[in-house]
């Protein structure tokens, strides 16, 4: 049996290492593309679409464009971590607040039915890096995790194909093990 596929799209972040290496660590093999050089499509070529996170360009709509068109119209499940949940959120009409600063692991509170939080117990404690936060969920998505600082530590669409995650789960052991149950989605 042939290996999973995740495009993986590079918005800036620092850990692009890491984020893939946890991918190649949970099976998939993957390719990297800058937001800006997005496909207009998959063509049947990967399972899955990661969005990793970014400086603070959420609000760019021209830029993010093409890349809110594939998420929006691939039919394979995707993941926004930290900047790339707050790209979608955005784009469907979610704003963002400013807050304190947090670097380091904190504590998470998740809905543990979801398909995505298999792995792990009610409360995760996952990395952080940031002061922007998404306080609502957009139209057509929900919270499916929390914490004092942030009402949507984690996003899922309805339809349960487009998740998100404030947190950059490239780091600490429930950051991998959540995205184990997000890999588990998509084989």
């Amino acid at each position: 049996m042939a290996n999973s596929r995740v495009l993986v799209v590079n918005n800036g972040t620092l850990s692009l290492p890491q984020l893939r290496g946890r991918f190649e660590e949970l099976g998939s093999e993957t390719d990297v593309v800058r937001a800006d050089a997005v496909p207009s499509g998959l063509g049947g070529r990967y399972q899955a679409v990661v969005l990793s996170g970014t400086k603070v360009r959420a609000y760019d709509r021209e830029f993010y464009r093409p890349l809110v068109d594939l998420v929006m119209t691939a039919d394979v499940p995707v993941f926004g971590i930290c900047g790339g949940m707050q790209i979608i959120a955005v784009a469907n009409g979610g704003e963002l607040a400013e807050g304190p600063q947090r670097v380091g692991g904190f504590e998470v509170q998740v809905d543990t039915e979801e398909p995505l939080f298999t792995h792990v117990k009610p409360t995760v404690t996952v990395f952080h890096r940031h002061t922007l936060y998404l306080q609502k969920a957009p139209a057509g998505f929900r919270s499916i995790g929390r914490s004092e600082h942030a009402p949507v530590e984690f996003l899922r669409s309805e339809d349960g194909r487009i998740l998100g995650s404030q947190a950059h789960l490239e780091f600490r052991k429930d950051g991998l093990e959540i995205l184990r149950g997000f890999a588990q989605l998509y084989r």
